[in-house]
């Protein structure tokens, strides 16, 4: 990698830290916890549906199946989501926003769009830097091999 790459990624960085300032402030200033919005968020995105499960939102949130049953719990209490029993599968919890949350993740998310919209540059330089370095998929997989093979040998 050249000096232009690393400036590249340290800025990219800086700036995806920042943004999470941001987007953590912007929640509290809602009266909600950042772990909240980003569950609001999730299900707000669902493609093509308007309601996710627990095990759905876990995996979008890289969080335990416990911690986010939990967030859920929390977010029920306070009015932001419903759980229902799906009318296909009564085995299956559907998480619904409420209307209240609707209304919630659509202001933040504008404060957050906007935020984005002025970091283009940033993400144009990011994805030069590491475009140069080859697949990064492939270069996933190699990292996550090479962390496999020296827990196997601890």
């Amino acid at each position: 990698m050249d000096k232009q790459q690393y400036m590249a990624l340290s800025e990219f960085r800086f700036r995806l830290a920042q943004f999470l300032h941001f987007s953590e402030s912007a929640a509290r200033a809602e009266g909600i916890t950042p772990a909240q919005y980003l569950l609001l968020l999730h299900l707000h995105g669902f493609e093509g549906r308007a309601w996710g499960t627990v095990g759905e939102l876990a995996g979008r949130l890289q969080a335990s199946h416990q911690g986010t049953a939990a967030l859920v719990k929390r977010c029920e209490r306070n009015g932001l989501v419903s759980k229902r029993r799906s009318r296909r599968d009564a085995r299956c919890v559907e998480i619904h926003l409420t209307p209240k949350a609707r209304d919630l993740v659509r202001r933040i998310a504008r404060c957050h769009a906007q935020a984005l919209s002025q970091m283009g540059e940033v993400f144009r330089a990011a994805t030069a830097a590491g475009a140069s370095l080859g697949s990064a998929p492939a270069r996933a997989a190699a990292i996550t091999r090479t962390k496999r093979a020296s827990h196997a040998e601890a």
